[in-house]
């Protein structure tokens, strides 16, 4: 750092005038005890608190540099969590990436700590202290939950499981006190999780995200990869491999008989060749159970796909695992399918097998318009604009092998993209819909996007050019999402912002216009909305909860399912209740669960749906009906959350019918959470 100050010649006296004459030799300077560090640190650290807004650059690299100091001492971590508070609340973070936590990236995080400048490493290291204060409940942070911090802790520790469990490294050794302050504050954050039964959580945090079958896995498979290798490791301090590492592990690296011990692909590729028919059938159906039961791709089971592509139609049904109705759409569409393995299929893009199974399976392909267009996207050419942006985003193969793999994935998993660390859920929720309701309509899209980087849509009869508009919402390239919203969001972010900034003016919320104009013709032409935009109170609360159980409650609504998914906007909320911001989700499905209670199914694209809302609202992602990729919630605790929903009033059922105790249960739960003060 440019302001950096050496805190340690306070501490030794620098400013006493040089002798006259050389000192006799008399060792190294006495190294400054913990107390001294610590007390230099709350020197720092008042100046922090004291200094303006402008001027906290300048006196946060001394804070910085004790810091450090101090978390390379046995203590220094949990003494710095002590005053991890003041630090924030000092502005240590203004400024910098780490002043918004709901950004960060485990694997970045990884990085940082790894091969940062001490400086950033030490934010770093304050920020995970922070995080971990939040995840105890001992500090409240508008941008980020408990929830949402133990879980990033949680892929922390994963990525850093060799240094946290594995002996010093010789980079460590180069690294001085830079590798004891890391290992003593992930050794500190490990503790306050629960040490003994960190492999336990991060395996439960794995499968928890699993089991909403994301498309984008690579940081799932990273840790998974961390977590083999550590237990591999004979020299490694813990107990056993659970079962549920045993199975992560081996869906990766050795789901068959062929690869069980993990020979390595050219080794597989030899084998796989070498197999018999009886061989051949029992290396597809270990395929298909390790990737269906899990929503993981192994290496191998890529090589496998290649070998009996285009040879064995019935062996490529067996690995992708396809039922009747999927071996059906195969015998219909086999050479688009065989040109789909050919063309989109690589080591880079092998997760996009699970996404070509569930596409087929699903029968998208019987529709009329997506085989031609899924045909007409192969070999299509990206303008270099497109070709750029990939690049930018860490694809390693042409831009048109990884859209084409993308948008497999998209149409197989419509409920597994996610907005990555963007602020544009409005973009990723309108990719999902159409790959749910309109296919064909997302593959014009993707086309258009792709060959002339611009897309065009009717905002009230006008068009609108995402090629001569400005920024929308998102102020950055998106990243940490797949290559299909790549694609796509920058330009659906634009038209959003451009068809809002045409409502200015208008009363009410833009969103009764901007939604069904920009998500489809199924969208309701009446909103309903809960909260006084001027001021920002409740309004008629007991009206807008009858709308909306007379609408999708089957007892009130004569028993009328949903039929294309509708978006909508909720408050979302900490495990305390408290008021986070408005986002964006679409409502699926209204039905019983197995226990018989009635919830809404519901698709959230934050990339991690399973939150705790506080007041007891959970939103579950399994284990109450869900299908892959789904949210649900009690149909009462879901209302409670929700502020704005569209409807046609022909399709309202009976408002009348609706009981008043449950309208005033959804008004409570209500007024005690995000509406408290409102």
């Amino acid at each position: 750092m440019s302001d950096h100050v050496d805190a340690s010649a306070d501490l030794a006296g620098a400013s006493t005038p040089a002798p006259a004459r050389p000192a006799p030799l008399a060792g190294p300077a006495p190294r400054a005890t913990f107390d001294q560090l610590a007390e230099r640190f709350e020197q720092c650290l008042v100046r922090v608190e004291r200094a303006s807004r402008f001027a906290k650059a300048g006196v946060v690299g001394p804070l910085l540099e004790v810091g450090h100091r101090l978390l390379a001492r046995p203590g220094g971590a949990g003494h710095l969590y002590e005053q991890i508070a003041r630090i924030e609340a000092a502005g240590t973070f203004t400024g910098t990436d780490w002043d918004h936590p709901d950004t960060l990236q485990p694997h970045l995080a990884s990085g940082t700590l790894e091969h940062g400048e001490p400086a950033l490493g030490t934010l770093e290291m304050l920020s995970e202290l922070r995080l971990l204060a939040v995840a105890q409940g001992q500090l409240f942070h508008l941008q980020i939950s408990a929830e949402g911090a133990q879980h990033f802790l949680a892929q922390v520790l994963a990525f850093e499981l060799d240094r946290l469990f594995g002996p010093a490294t010789e980079a460590d050794r180069q690294r001085g006190d830079h590798g004891d302050a890391v290992r003593n504050v992930l050794t500190f954050i490990a503790e306050g999780v629960g040490y003994d039964h960190v492999l336990d959580s991060l395996i439960a945090e794995i499968e928890r995200i699993l089991a909403q079958r994301p498309i984008m896995v690579d940081n799932v498979k990273v840790m998974i990869t961390r977590v083999a290798t550590h237990v591999a490791d004979p020299e490694h301090t813990t107990t056993a491999p659970s079962l549920g590492v045993n199975r992560l592990v081996s869906a990766l690296y050795g789901p068959t008989a062929g690869c069980r011990e993990d020979p390595g692909v050219e080794v597989y590729r030899q084998r796989v060749a070498a197999l018999d028919e009886s061989g051949l059938w029992q290396e597809a159906r270990e395929f298909a159970l390790a990737m269906h039961s899990t929503g993981l791709v192994s290496p191998y089971h890529e090589v496998f796909l290649h070998h009996v592509n285009g040879e064995r139609e019935d062996l490529v049904g067996a690995a992708l695992g396809l039922s009747r109705t999927g071996t059906e759409a195969l015998s219909c569409y086999g050479p688009l399918v065989t040109r789909l393995i050919e063309t989109a299929i690589t080591p880079d893009t092998l997760q996009a097998i699970y996404g070509l199974a569930l596409m087929v399976e699903r029968g998208v392909l019987f529709d009329p318009a997506v085989a031609p267009a899924l045909w007409g996207q192969i070999g299509l050419q990206a303008a270099p604009a497109v070709e750029g942006a990939l690049q930018r985003a860490g694809t390693r193969q042409p831009a048109h092998t990884m859209l084409l793999a993308g948008t497999i994935s998209v149409l197989g998993q419509p409920l597994g993209l996610g907005q990555g660390n963007n602020p544009t859920c409005q973009a990723a929720r309108a990719i999902s819909m159409w790959a749910l309701a309109a296919p064909d309509y997302l593959l014009r899209l993707i086309t258009r996007a792709t060959r002339d980087h611009d897309i065009q849509m009717l905002f009230e009869g006008e068009p609108i050019s995402s090629a001569e508009l400005g920024a929308g919402v998102a102020t950055a390239p998106v990243a940490d999402v797949d290559p299909v919203s790549v694609l796509l969001v920058p330009h659906l972010d634009r038209i959003y912002a451009e068809m809002g900034r045409r409502c200015v003016g208008r009363e009410g919320d833009p969103h009764a216009w901007v939604n069904r104009e920009m998500h489809g013709w199924w969208v309701g032409r009446e909103t309903a909305l809960v909260v006084d935009l001027a001021s920002g109170d409740l309004t008629d609360v007991e009206q807008f909860v009858r709308r909306f159980y007379a609408l999708y409650h089957p007892l009130y609504n004569h028993n009328r399912p949903v039929v294309h998914p509708q978006p909508a906007g909720i408050a979302v909320t900490d495990s305390l209740g408290r008021f986070i911001g408005w986002h964006a989700i679409s409502i699926l499905r209204v039905g019983v669960d197995p226990t018989d209670t009635m919830r809404v199914y519901f698709f959230n694209p934050n990339n991690d749906s399973g939150q705790d809302w506080g007041h007891g609202v959970v939103v579950s992602t399994e284990a109450h009906g869900e299908r892959f990729g789904e949210s649900s919630l009690p149909i009462g605790e879901f209302a409670s959350r929700l502020y704005l929903f569209h409807y046609d009033s022909c399709d309202v059922g009976d408002m009348a019918a609706v009981p008043a105790d449950e309208v005033a249960a959804v008004e409570a739960l209500a007024r005690g959470s995000w509406a408290e003060d409102r």
